[in-house]
């Protein structure tokens, strides 16, 4: 059997280091996706949402492995993409008014109908109802700046301070704050949680 690993493929996408910042073109990716607003902490409508990303992801990777093709494959890191309508909202941690996209990239050897049959078999078997929500999409993030930040969500603030300071030195700021989940959070202690921050620049 056949195995693939993308993440070593888009290694420059899905490695970082947290000393220094590097300047990256992010090709068009695939990626299943669903949208929602809230505290990710709290919000139920977050862990619904992550729940059925991961359920399809793995169904699909599940139909794959065991289709004519007999291809295995790590299913990618969940990713996100936030924003707020108002940008003090954001800079302040009113969490609340945080709105969000989260994705996972789907490889190109997942064609659309297994997605679309995974979803299928996910609704059937679990029940999950949020995978209704969920959409397939094409995202092209274009030339970015990116750096590792190491340890606890809370403590990411001078993390993004000083990639934001690199771009405005540079260039302007465009695009939505995005962030590459590399640690299992519900295993791993905090202060060793990994997380890719990106930020398109112009």
């Amino acid at each position: 059997m056949k195995k693939i690993d993308h993440r070593k493929e888009l290694k420059s996408f899905y490695e970082a280091s947290a000393n220094r910042i590097v300047e990256v073109e992010v090709p068009a990716l695939r990626f299943l996706m669903v949208d929602g607003q809230g505290d990710p902490s709290t919000s139920e409508d977050y862990a619904r949402a992550v729940e059925a990303l991961f359920a399809v992801s793995y169904a699909a990777k599940f139909m794959i492995k065991k289709g004519p093709q007999q291809i295995d494959y790590a299913v990618m890191p969940l990713e996100g993409l936030w924003w707020a309508d108002d940008p003090a909202a954001f800079a302040e941690n009113r969490l609340s008014s945080w709105k969000w996209t989260m994705m996972i990239m789907q490889p190109d050897i997942v064609p659309d109908d297994i997605i679309a049959a995974a979803i299928d078999s996910v609704r059937a078997k679990k029940g999950l109802a949020d995978v209704d929500k969920l959409r397939l999409e094409t995202f092209t993030e274009g030339h970015c700046a990116q750096v590792l930040h190491v340890g606890p969500f809370s403590e990411e603030g001078p993390t993004i301070e000083r990639l934001h300071a690199y771009i405005r030195g540079k260039s302007d700021l465009v695009g939505k704050h995005h962030e590459i989940y590399l640690t299992d959070v519900r295993r791993a202690d905090p202060k060793k949680w990994k997380m890719i921050i990106r930020q398109p620049m112009r």
